[in-house]
């Protein structure tokens, strides 16, 4: 009784740890995606393709990162590879404040993860770390409560990076760097402190490769899509409407608080539409949303669905996240999440560099209709993999309730 009371005690700290690291990582994500685009455009004056270019330099180093800390993760430990990825965010604000140079800059975004290619309630910033918060999160929650720790995991993480972004405004742009730095660093002590199970798994084998590549195939075309669009909407309001920070640094918190407050709707989704229900009603809301948003040239219609429109990319986030690490055995973990990002990274890398290029020629309504395109395809793919007519149950609880056959 005395050791389960102690193991209670040990994941609640756990637990407390996480949430601290994810509020502190997330301030300095929000000022970092708001700072970064202004200092690259109207401080350094470089063009939309070059910090396109760094974008696509980021995505793949933070996919390269990802897919080998998920290897790390499963065979030599997850407390001592969430350590040493949590350094990483920090050292690279670090880089950017101390140098104009793109020769320091680059290197700075690519260990930080500036890709930019998801939300910041998803790790947007830092993206390498994220895989294995969400393995360390998962070991310390139960499967019938994994969802649940998702959302309000994913929902601090969005208020905090909205908070973040506003305080863009209070300071000026290279100094955010520095303050980012200082933030991002203050959950790192925390981390000796967590304790979590450690089962290694073996590095040549994946008995739910299946389950994993389905993920991760679903995975890439999401990179893609937003790979094409998410990077480029700050720069959009900067080239197309000339909107000076402040002013997008409140239009950004306001969409990372809708956003962050739709996540807690991710159990309730769950409960009702199950799974894959409720991947399609959202996204499919959102890519009409991001099909109009290049063609209604009107700021007040523009300014509204930039709002709107991370809510429900992200609204069944949480729930992927855990019907993820519920199909794949404890072991085996660290790998489909850094596969899954690897995937995601590598083909956002694509639609980054594709989307500079249509930037810097004032193309901007073709990276938005290619957006559509694709996810409309990737939602195909949802309900074809994972919807009732594939033969699998989404409701069956347990890592090991899903083997490949």
């Amino acid at each position: 009784m005395k050791k389960r009371i102690r193991q209670e005690s040990d994941k609640r700290n756990g637990i407390l740890i996480i949430a601290f690291l994810r509020v502190t990582r997330s301030v300095a994500a929000g000022m970092i995606n708001v700072a970064f685009p202004y200092y690259i455009l109207t401080t350094l004056h470089f063009s939309a393709f070059i910090i396109g270019i760094i974008y696509v330099a980021a995505a793949i180093a933070t996919a390269i990162l990802g897919f080998l800390f998920g290897i790390t993760t499963d065979v030599w430990g997850k407390r001592r590879t969430l350590i040493i990825t949590g350094i990483l965010l920090p050292l690279s604000a670090l880089m950017v404040y101390l140098s104009t140079s793109l020769w320091l800059i680059i290197p700075g975004a690519m260990i930080g993860g500036y890709s930019a290619t998801g939300s910041l309630a998803g790790g947007g910033i830092g993206g390498a770390m994220q895989p294995i918060q969400n393995v360390v999160l998962a070991n310390l929650t139960s499967n019938e409560k994994r969802t649940k720790y998702f959302s309000t995991f994913t929902f601090l993480s969005g208020v905090t990076a909205a908070i973040g972004a506003l305080f863009v405004k209070l300071f000026d742009v290279r100094e955010i760097f520095m303050l980012a730095a200082i933030i991002s660093f203050l959950g790192i002590p925390g981390m000796w402190f967590i304790k979590v199970s450690e089962v290694k798994g073996k590095i040549h084998q994946l008995k739910t490769k299946a389950t994993i590549g389905k993920f991760t195939l679903t995975g890439m075309l999401n990179g893609f899509s937003q790979g094409l669009t998410v990077p480029f909407l700050i720069p959009f309001f900067v080239l197309v409407y000339h909107l000076p920070k402040s002013e997008i640094s409140g239009y950004a918190f306001i969409s990372g608080v809708l956003g962050s407050f739709a996540l807690l709707g991710a159990p309730i989704l769950e409960r009702h539409f199950g799974f894959v229900k409720s991947i399609v009603a959202t996204r499919a809301a959102g890519t009409v949303l991001f099909i109009l948003f290049p063609i209604i040239r009107l700021l007040p219609v523009s300014v509204i669905i930039y709002i709107i429109s991370p809510s429900l990319r992200i609204a069944a986030l949480p729930i992927q996240q855990s019907e993820l690490t519920k199909r794949v055995d404890d072991e085996e973990m660290g790998r489909a999440l850094g596969t899954n990002q690897v995937a995601r990274l590598a083909a956002s890398s694509t639609g980054t560099g594709l989307s500079g290029f249509f930037m810097d020629n004032s193309l901007f309504e073709l990276p938005f209709f290619i957006y559509g395109a694709v996810m409309a395809f990737n939602l195909y793919l949802y309900v074809k993999f994972f919807g009732e007519k594939s033969g699998e149950n989404l409701s069956i609880p347990g890592n090991s309730d899903y083997p490949d056959k």
